[in-house]
């Protein structure tokens, strides 16, 4: 029974591949073109004694401690940024599709999304990761620049009633402002960024169920973008990739690339995008080493010694050309 023991460690893995087919539809209909375009997953489980010997011997295996898979947080709060942050992916690339596609669309702003809380904060316990600030002293914003801007114009000390939602229910705190570290200005000492939603005549439905994080985002926006305009983009090829999105259509850097390739070509896909990001000359003095994701990706083909290609993309339209002069 020792061998079960669950240590404080978690083993990464390569995930499921998925079709991105049978997660979204736009306007109530599927894509019927042949291919596919698939997100790629990492798939992350407990470690225990056994399985972290064996992880040692087997390719594309990695022990990671509980701190560095969360930063830090707490589980409840890890799950929180996952899916925050699948949320934001899936909304930028809604928006990538629409505006590639030439259909009209608006970016609602719904508040402010707490992405973590410091520990001197005085709204600590009582406002959590996930929760959407609506209003400061009763005034609302139309972004989270103005609420920042709003708050850092009051004084350090001073009561500050914030009205947030938690868990659907509208709530509200009143506590003394913090002077921040950074900047000295007065805070609440909270992370947020923008809760945002779209509005659109173009019904698109993405059902991730529990896949969390940002990574899908790249694979989203080729998907969506497909349905949109009805167009055989794949030429009845098997697409992988991945890769984050942005609302400039910027394709951005993610984690455990290797097992993503190692994944892709298990499921027999031919092409795998993998994000081309610029490694700058700070990152190479915090992590000596530190590689591109295409790099990282065409090492994973290689050892696996794939035919799949891989495809180094910057932008969203990168790929899009790439497909076109696909043969």
């Amino acid at each position: 029974a020792c061998i079960i023991v669950p240590i404080p460690y978690y083993i990464e893995e390569p995930g499921e591949t998925i079709n991105l087919k049978e997660l979204i539809t736009v306007n109530d209909k599927k894509d019927e073109h042949k291919g596919s375009f698939s997100l790629t997953s990492v798939g992350i489980r407990r470690a225990t004694v056994f399985t972290a010997i064996k992880s040692k011997f087997e390719p594309f295996h990695e022990m990671i401690s509980t701190d560095e898979l969360t930063g830090g947080a707490s589980d409840d709060e890890y799950m929180q940024i996952q899916k925050f942050n699948m949320e934001t992916s899936q909304n930028f690339a809604i928006e990538q599709a629409l505006k590639l596609a030439n259909k009209p669309y608006e970016m609602k702003y719904k508040g402010v999304y707490v992405l973590g809380v410091e520990k001197n904060s005085n709204f600590y316990g009582k406002i959590s990761i996930g929760d959407t600030v609506t209003k400061a002293d009763g005034k609302t914003f139309t972004s989270s620049e103005d609420f920042m801007k709003y708050v850092k114009s009051q004084k350090v000390g001073q009561e500050m009633k914030v009205t947030y939602i938690h868990d659907g229910k509208t709530k509200e705190a009143t506590e003394k402002l913090i002077k921040l570290p950074t900047d000295k200005k007065p805070g609440i000492g909270i992370t947020l960024t923008d809760h945002t939603e779209i509005d659109s005549q173009e019904k698109i439905k993405i059902d991730a169920g529990d896949i969390g994080g940002p990574s899908a985002g790249l694979m989203f926006t080729l998907e969506i973008y497909e349905q949109l305009i009805d167009k055989d983009l794949r030429q009845g090829k098997k697409i992988a990739g991945t890769g984050t999105i942005n609302s400039e259509g910027e394709v951005g850097r993610i984690g455990g690339i290797d097992k993503k390739v190692a994944s892709a070509a298990a499921s027999d896909n031919k092409v795998f995008f993998a994000p081309d990001d610029e490694i700058t000359k700070e990152m190479k003095e915090a992590q000596p080493g530190i590689k591109s994701n295409y790099e990282e990706a065409k090492a994973a083909a290689k050892k696996i010694d794939t035919d799949m290609k891989i495809v180094p993309v910057k932008t969203v339209k990168d790929a899009l050309d790439y497909l076109a002069e696909m043969n």
